[in-house]
């Protein structure tokens, strides 16, 4: 018969859904099957692929491959640390009497003349020689170490479910913490978009203010002015990172609503969220703009550190 013990119950109603995971988890789960008392122990932390660490006893060496595709089934990414500890019972050792020696004994002992201070042979002597008794350890039966394993592996199933358990509750928390960063990057994209740096009539003051500076330089060629000036309209233009951060942005929410291992790929949306925040920052001469997009810069590598713990 298998009994397992379990820390709380993990009967997953959403786990045909697909949501958001963390990689940091932690599970145990005991039970005890044939004359054996065993315990599974998962953790499981960050890590770029999926890394199973497992430690069987002895006895359990023969399920190592199956535990191993077990979790590689069910988990994606992390370093995971499996731990199976197993105790079998002390089984009552056999006792028995070499009735046939012990038979001889009593013949022989029967015929010595027991005149003088010779006491009679008692059953307890007789007992005590060697040979008369045996007492022999019951050997560990095939059959019982069979079911113990059969049993370890119901009970690693049980073990990764509620280890997803943790990650999914995790993951929960973690996407709520993503979305809200997103919104503040949304909100300082907004923001860099209506700044008064970026109106018609601050570009051209500036402008103007640049070209006069060119001008007035006794070494600068005037054929070159309309060039300069062409090339200091585009440099002040952001449009391009503005129109590419909106869009990351709205692929990150995307990925967030619909869940899975997306981790890959919202760090990769966060590597090109960082990238445009940088061009926009160096892009900027505008000193409200340039603090906005310095804000932009936190705000996304908050982010991007957030992710790595995302399945």
């Amino acid at each position: 018969m298998v009994a397992l013990q379990r820390p709380f119950q993990c009967a997953r109603a959403s786990l045909g859904l697909m949501t958001i995971a963390s990689m940091t988890g932690f599970a145990r789960v005991a039970g005890s099957a044939a004359f054996y008392h065993w315990a599974w122990e998962l953790k499981s932390v960050n890590a770029k692929g999926l890394d199973v660490r497992l430690r069987l006893p002895q006895s359990f060496d023969a399920i190592e491959v199956e535990a191993r595709g077990r979790i590689a089934k069910r988990l994606g990414r992390g370093t995971v640390h499996a731990t199976l500890a197993a105790q079998r019972e002390a089984a009552t050792p056999e006792v028995r009497i070499n009735q046939d020696l012990l038979g001889r004994l009593v013949a022989a002992v029967a015929g010595i003349d027991l005149s003088g201070s010779l006491a009679p042979a008692t059953l307890d002597g007789l007992l005590a020689i060697r040979g008369v008794v045996e007492i022999k350890d019951a050997n560990e039966d095939d059959s019982e170490t069979a079911l113990a394993r059969v049993a370890a592996l119901e009970g690693l199933d049980a073990a990764l479910e509620a280890l997803l358990e943790m990650r999914a509750s995790e993951g929960e928390a973690l996407a709520a913490v993503l979305n809200a960063r997103l919104e503040r990057i949304a909100a300082l994209t907004q923001a860099a978009e209506i700044c008064p740096g970026r109106k018609p009539e601050a570009i051209r003051t500036r402008l103007a203010q640049s070209l006069a500076i060119l001008a007035g330089n006794a070494n600068f060629d005037p054929n070159r002015l309309h060039q300069e000036a062409l090339l200091l309209a585009a440099k002040a233009d952001i449009r391009e990172e503005l129109d590419r951060l909106a869009a990351h942005e709205a692929s990150a929410r995307d990925l967030l609503a619909g869940g899975g291992a997306v981790g890959r790929r919202l760090d990769f949306l966060a590597q090109e969220l960082a990238r445009e925040a940088n061009t926009l920052c160096a892009k900027s001469n505008d000193a409200g703009l340039t603090a906005l997009g310095l804000e932009l810069r936190v705000e996304i590598e908050q982010f991007r550190e957030q992710i790595q713990n995302i399945e």
